[in-house]
């Protein structure tokens, strides 16, 4: 395995949408939402393992998850696990580990990947990871995984790249924002668009380079820690420091300010899972089409649910359609999907009627 391989999973947010098992104080990368025996962020950190040695993936999170994190993962050192004392978006907490990595290996290269994807094929990934990572090795490039879109999605951002590129790895035209129907319909028409998944790769001379170019402020702040970094003075620093940092993404801060930007048209099934609606999308129906998650389910008249209970909790519906049924201790949630975007807003009408200890 090449030892100037590192990763960083990003483990901070809070996963509101799938409300009432992602809690602020327990989000859903750290839980089973698959039922595969494995959190979302288990299954991230086996699926880098593949290619990345266990003691170089680095997992960032929100400072009162890194408990949560070294629980989850015994086999990773206190070093590894990277706590922001503050949300501040993507950009900052990557060039904090950036920086972190290049004082340990001026050599590295690294992949920046959401802990709470769903990926079916690790061996395409894996393949298509070790493609980035070859063409960082050798170009000063700032890469991207692209997802051929399977049809015109408005959540997500997209990615034009050049048409006339005949190579695997494309040049980038531009990011474009979360389109609304018509325009997602002609971004695919078009057939060189692709769904922007947030996976990056790169080497750490690259990304730092683009992060003094483009956004030199942000550089300065976190520079001015280099000589702390991983000893025993760096979590002062950060937590004096990091507040002062800008809340910018990682796209906004240098991906769509640079001219050396990649994407590579991914060979992998992928899904971001987001909503409830996508963790139905990509697990196994019964005969009518609903989906049970942990315990056991009895269905009549009822098609399309997906419904979620304790283990061993045996479930009966009747004359229930495309609902979301989330049973979990002191909250019943039985909503329909077609509204799974209101969840996060309904989380905060809890908290306001209930109190915080719901949420």
């Amino acid at each position: 395995m090449n030892k100037e391989n590192y990763a960083v999973i990003m483990a901070g947010g809070i996963g509101s949408r799938f409300w009432p098992v992602s809690t602020s104080e327990f989000p859903k990368q750290f839980h089973d939402m698959l039922g595969a025996g494995q959190t979302l962020l288990q299954k991230t950190f086996t699926r880098l393992s593949r290619f990345v040695p266990k003691e170089h993936i680095f997992i960032l999170t929100n400072a009162k998850y890194s408990n949560l994190v070294l629980q989850q993962l015994p086999e990773i050192s206190l070093n590894q696990v990277v706590p922001e004392p503050a949300m501040r978006n993507t950009a900052p907490c990557i060039l904090y580990a950036a920086l972190k990595i290049q004082k340990e290996n001026p050599k590295a290269k690294m992949i920046v990947a959401p802990s709470d994807h769903w990926i079916e094929d690790e061996e395409a990934f894996a393949h298509n990871v070790q493609q980035a990572f070859d063409f960082c090795s050798e170009n000063d490039a700032l890469m991207t995984l692209g997802i051929k879109p399977t049809f015109p999605n408005t959540g997500y951002g997209y990615i034009e790249y050049d048409k006339a590129a005949s190579r695997a790895i494309k040049k980038v035209n531009q990011f474009r924002e979360k389109p609304d129907y018509q325009t997602a319909k002609n971004f695919i028409e078009q057939g060189n668009f692709l769904w922007n998944a947030g996976i990056f790769v790169w080497s750490v001379n690259s990304v730092i380079n683009a992060f003094r170019t483009s956004q030199p402020a942000l550089f300065d702040l976190f520079n001015r820690g280099i000589s702390v970094y991983n000893t025993s003075d760096e979590a002062h620093f950060i937590e004096e420091n990091y507040t002062k940092a800008e809340n910018i993404s990682v796209d906004y801060a240098i991906m769509e300010q640079s001219s050396n930007v990649y994407v590579l048209p991914a060979t992998f099934d992928w899904s971001d899972l987001g909503t409830w609606g996508s963790l139905y999308d990509e697990l196994p129906k019964d005969e009518n089409n609903n989906v049970m998650v942990n315990g056991s389910l009895m269905a009549k008249d009822a098609t399309g649910n997906i419904v979620r209970s304790n283990p061993g909790k045996i479930v009966v519906i009747d004359s229930l359609c495309d609902y979301i049924i989330v049973d979990k201790e002191e909250v019943l949630l039985i909503f329909p999907k077609e509204k799974e975007q209101d969840i996060k807003t309904l989380q905060q009408q809890v908290k306001e009627t209930f109190g915080e200890k719901y949420v």
